[in-house]
């Protein structure tokens, strides 16, 4: 038992170091050298180390009980900023995802509203240039007998995809794509994954919860990034080197929210098609072969009948929980 309770403690020594200890710390640095160079000295380093080697000299610093105290207080103010950004990163996931879009506050649900439009604009236009381009291979096949070089039309169907794989439904690219989940297994079983998922979620074995979870963790800790992000760049009020570091952490957090947004989507499908004859055991409803329209229909008349009286998720709700 004691050493469980060693493992788990060093663990979590390690995830605080990870997660709050270092990026905070380097935000505090940071913010020192925002709040003591300024604008106007803004890559004077003589002028930073002057300053840093006159607080080394100050008694409180060259005291063990100051060091301690100073110690003490960088490891809380680490964590407190660590705590923020994580804050922040909430914030973040909501709008990546931007599930509730409709509910937010003016202006942000016109803006949002504003996003959506132009991109349904931008997703039909380049549906009908892929679908044009589709046609014209097809007739130059039926003309000719040869197939032509489709290097067009495949970059007619990834120029569709970069925008959405469907039809677009919410103001970001992230939030499309678990969006995208849904309205595929609705086309495609009629199903209602957002009533159906915490029951599914009940009967996927473990191994294929951790795996959605652990994206789920990687989809937070991008969002996290975005929160340094957000940080970082209030520095600039003080420090305008800030801003390119803002940029530069923003543009990371961009990438690796996508990068785990598509995944987490990839998986939240895969379990669904692959277990949903699974929930309709458990559930008692007889079916044979592969999992169809009649038995998505089924399960959503079963669950939705379970939860009369409670309100129905909509179609653009929370993507499905994980948990």
């Amino acid at each position: 038992m004691t050493g469980l309770l060693n493992g788990l403690g060093q663990k979590l020594a390690e995830r605080w170091v990870t997660l709050l200890g270092l990026p905070g710390a380097l935000f505090l640095a940071t913010a020192a050298a925002a709040r003591t160079l300024g604008h106007a000295h803004a890559l004077d380093l003589a002028r930073l180390t002057g300053r840093i080697s006159g607080w080394a000299k100050a008694p409180v610093a060259t005291s063990l009980g100051g060091q301690v105290v100073v110690l003490g207080a960088v490891v809380v103010a680490a964590a407190a900023a660590g705590l923020a950004a994580q804050a922040l990163g909430a914030g973040v996931q909501r709008v990546a995802l931007a599930a509730d879009w409709h509910t937010w506050p003016r202006p942000l649900d016109r803006a949002a509203r504003v996003l959506v439009t132009r991109r349904r604009a931008r997703w039909a236009a380049a549906t009908e240039r892929y679908r044009r381009q589709r046609d014209a291979d097809a007739r130059a096949l039926a003309r000719d007998g040869q197939r032509a070089d489709p290097a067009r039309r495949r970059a007619a169907y990834h120029a569709v995809r970069r925008i959405a794989e469907e039809e677009p439904e919410r103001p970001t690219w992230s939030g499309d794509q678990v969006h995208a989940v849904e309205a595929r297994l609705g086309r495609d079983h009629h199903v209602d994954l957002p009533l159906l998922w915490p029951h599914l979620w009940l009967v996927l074995p473990e191994s294929t919860r951790d795996e959605i979870t652990a994206v789920e963790q990687a989809l937070a800790r991008a969002c996290a990034l975005g929160g340094w992000a957000l940080m970082y760049a209030a520095l600039t009020v003080w420090w305008w080197p800030a801003a390119p570091l803002a940029a530069a952490v923003a543009l990371t957090a961009r990438h690796r929210v996508r990068a785990a947004t598509a995944l987490y989507a990839r998986l939240l499908e895969a379990a669904a098609r692959l277990h949903l004859t699974d929930l309709a055991s458990q559930l008692g409803i007889d079916h044979t072969g592969p999992a169809d329209t009649a038995l998505g229909e089924a399960l959503t008349r079963r669950l939705r009948a379970s939860s009369t009286g409670r309100p129905r998720p909509s179609s653009s709700s929370s993507g499905p929980p994980a948990s």
